[in-house]
């Protein structure tokens, strides 16, 4: 067994031993080394001297924003690449020195390559900062450059093109699959990176409402992630009138298994465009949602209610429902407050201490109208009366606001010496009470 192991695979071996040979008794192999180690020291050596005064010179005041901080913090992400593409550079200069004395330099070049390699390697893991980017480049670029270094990635390349993947009618590659997912990953991460680039710009514009940049930011959401399919389509060569047949049956899927979905994004449009429910409004439906919308997507609006959670309602709910907005981005809203006094106190003097203490807190406004104190009613237990202010906002259940101003009107009817009532009840026994017994 052994011996036809050795058969087949002897010469091969024998043959590397002998290149191994060549090179260990070759000057130019020593010579090219001994570069390559005194390169990687040198750029080793400059490099820790380098690194902190080129760190220092390019690290702005933490509260620089201008564009220029921007663009210092922008190149001092490059500092970890320094040592391997100083490295490659000062091999790349001894290459040409051991070509004209030696004639041959394979063993520098697979050095250039190696250095070449840590600095990839040093940017996926310490330049790449977005989850997706690192996992792209340890799984994807790092593995390609390892295959450069060694010299595989021709053969490699070939055997993918050649391993012929059938899907039906269709029929495609391994490596045009892989480029394609590499590309339209790539693609759509810095469409998804534009996207929140172009929201951050567009919240920014404060003179437009709040329904109107919604809206822009949902047109430039759709606007760049069609403009990069469209581009990935055209980089991997892909036809769009390939794509018709996959359309029109998407097209049968949204009339019927996905109307509601279609009805729920056409929804929030009509929503964004009218403005009359918007990001930071207070609003109920009929079906006993409330809460203040804190997220519009393309197919719900997110509320949050006053207790922290969050209600997913369907934008087609805003639109066939009966929808109460109570704030409309701080517009003001009334409240009251009830209350009672006793039937020994002058009620003529009631209105004057009740609006005059309610209208002293900051918060009370005096416009659309200043607080109102109304006679309700006579109780069984005493006069019931009621006070109306406007405040900005929404009261928190009943007790952001109202709970103040109860605390106002107690503490004004105590100031006065006016008797807040409490249950009373008079009783009338017929014949009097029986006597007791001698």
């Amino acid at each position: 067994m052994f011996e036809s192991i050795w058969n087949e695979y002897g010469p091969m071996v024998m043959g590397w031993v002998e290149v191994a040979r060549d090179w260990l008794l070759s000057p130019a192999f020593w010579s090219q080394l001994t570069l390559l180690v005194v390169a990687y020291l040198a750029a080793l050596v400059i490099t820790r001297k380098a690194n902190p005064r080129i760190e220092k010179l390019l690290t702005p005041p933490e509260e620089a924003v201008n564009i220029l901080a921007k663009t210092r913090r922008f190149v001092l992400l490059f500092l970890p690449l320094l040592l391997p593409l100083l490295a490659f550079a000062l091999t790349a200069v001894g290459e040409q020195v051991t070509r004209s004395l030696f004639g041959s330099g394979a063993i520098i070049a697979f050095g250039k390559r190696v250095f070449l390699f840590l600095a990839v390697q040093a940017f996926a893991r310490d330049m790449l900062k977005d989850p997706f980017l690192k996992v792209l480049g340890k799984f994807v670029l790092v593995p390609v450059a390892a295959l450069y270094v060694v010299g595989l990635i021709g053969p490699v390349m070939t055997w993918l093109d050649s391993t012929v993947v059938p899907l039906g009618n269709l029929s495609f590659s391994v490596l045009k699959a892989l480029q394609f997912i590499v590309v339209a990953a790539v693609m759509f991460w810095f469409g998804r990176w534009s996207n929140d680039q172009s929201v951050a710009l567009i919240e920014k514009q404060r003179d437009m409402r709040p329904a109107t940049r919604q809206l822009a930011a949902k047109a430039a959401e759709i606007a760049i992630f069609g403009i990069a399919f469209l581009l990935v389509m055209n980089i991997m060569g892909i036809p769009l009138t390939s794509l018709a047949v996959l359309t029109g049956a998407l097209g049968v899927g949204i009339g019927f298994g996905l109307q509601k979905i279609a009805s729920n994004f056409i929804s929030g449009i009509i929503l964004l465009l009218e403005g009359q429910a918007t990001v930071g409004d207070y609003v109920e439906l009929d079906g006993g949602e409330a809460g203040t919308i804190v997220k519009m997507t393309a197919r719900a609006a997110i509320l949050e209610t006053f207790d922290g959670r969050w209600i997913v309602v369907p934008n087609e709910d805003f639109i066939v429902t009966r929808v109460v907005n109570y704030s409309d981005q701080g517009s003001a809203n009334r409240y009251e407050a009830p209350f009672s006094v006793s039937y020994d106190t002058d009620i003529n003097l009631i209105p004057d201490i009740i609006e005059k203490a309610v209208a002293e807190l900051d918060f009370v406004l005096s416009e659309p109208e200043a607080p109102d104190c109304e006679l309700r009613g006579f109780g069984d237990s005493g006069i019931d009366f009621a006070c109306e202010f406007w405040v900005n906002g929404i009261d928190d259940g009943r007790h952001k606001y109202t709970s103040q101003v109860l605390f106002a009107i107690w503490n004004a009817l105590k100031a006065h010496d006016i008797e807040i009532p409490f249950p009373q009840r008079v009783v009338e026994i017929k014949g009097g009470f029986p006597r007791a017994e001698t």
